[in-house]
């Protein structure tokens, strides 16, 4: 469906400023340039001023450091930024600020400019906040438009700032505030994480959400478990380019943190800007002990790939040597509308 003459012009008056990607990564994998030919997905960022919406969306895709966010001032009425996402998919990302007056305008005068054409809904809510009725209020109100506009849209909630609540009291919150939203969303389902921008629970809940909006998910999935199993591999784990989020992995072996994804994504992160703060880009890094050895490459063009291997008897160069070979075949299945094409075991 195409885009109102109404909603191109708000478009337009509230985009923000440019973020350019960071230093050695592709032009266009992180900006706000329009796609030409693109899968565009509509990402609402709702939820009270002062929740954290801005924050998060700054760390995740305008690679800010979470101390640096404190300079960041309110959001006014809605701020649109596309995100270019693996080559063809753009986020189409709507931060709404969260002050009153705007609030109750996007259920009134903007509600189908707002809540048309939805993919995905993020819904932040304060874990300290002193207005626990109005925020479930509002969020109630913003179900209620989803369910008119886009019934199909995917809905998660963030109980957010976890890091202000003490840490043994945190699940026991957490799991209350689950089962309350989870209840109001009925007869929508909503899927709940908690998070705080000082730790990795933030890549963990912008991982899931992602995952949700790439289109050839299972097939991509598919691929990298026989390419786990052609080089055999422990585990491999994909990486978003420009955010570093995992977008799909495959273990062949238990592992012992069930954190890690989120964990691995926080510190190459912050290791690329230090990286990019020296005039340097980070392409790729070997870590290695007594138990095992962890790959971390440029895959494609707007991936990253890690490989862990725990046989001893495979060199490193064995290793870098397969995944040279296999981005040939990756880069094809980027591709939206590209072959339906596997990577077969030999």
């Amino acid at each position: 469906m195409e885009e109102s003459d109404s909603e191109k012009k708000t478009e337009k008056e509230n985009l923000g400023p440019k973020v350019e990607p960071p230093l050695g990564e592709p032009e266009g994998s992180l900006g706000w340039a329009m796609p030409n030919a693109a899968m565009k997905k509509k990402v609402l960022l709702m939820g009270k001023s002062g929740s954290g919406k801005t924050s998060m969306r700054s760390i995740i895709f305008a690679n800010y450091i979470a101390r640096d966010t404190r300079r960041l001032g309110a959001t006014i009425d809605v701020e649109h930024s596309h995100v270019r996402f693996l080559g063809n998919l753009v986020l189409n990302l709507w931060d709404c600020g969260g002050q009153d007056t705007f609030m109750e305008n996007y259920f009134t005068s903007q509600r189908d400019n707002i809540f048309r054409n939805v993919e995905v809904l993020i819904y932040v809510f304060d874990v300290e906040s002193r207005e626990l009725e109005k925020d479930m209020h509002y969020y109630q109100s913003c179900l209620e438009a989803i369910l008119q506009n886009s019934p199909e849209a995917k809905i998660f909630c963030l109980v957010h700032k976890m890091d202000l609540v003490q840490e043994d009291q945190r699940d026991l919150i957490f799991k209350e505030r689950e089962e309350d939203l989870r209840r109001l969303s009925r007869p929508l389902e909503c899927s709940c994480f908690r998070t705080s921008i000082w730790d990795e629970t933030l890549y963990k809940a912008w991982s899931s959400i992602v995952y949700q909006l790439i289109p050839n998910v299972q097939q991509l999935e598919m691929n990298l478990r026989n390419f786990a199993e052609i080089i055999e591999a422990d585990e491999v784990l994909l990486f978003e380019r420009a955010t570093f989020l995992v977008i799909s992995h495959y273990q062949c072996k238990e592992q012992r943190d069930a954190h890690r994804f989120e964990k691995i994504s926080n510190i190459i992160k912050q290791f690329k800007l230090s990286c990019s703060k020296l005039a340097a880009s980070f392409q790729s890094m070997e870590v290695r002990n007594s138990n095992f050895a962890a790959f971390i490459d440029i895959f494609t063009s707007n991936t990253y790939v890690m490989v862990v291997m725990s046989d001893p008897s495979i060199p490193s160069a064995a290793t870098l040597i397969n995944i040279r070979n296999a981005r040939k075949h990756f880069e094809k299945l980027e591709r939206v509308d590209g072959p339906k094409q596997c990577l077969l075991m030999r």
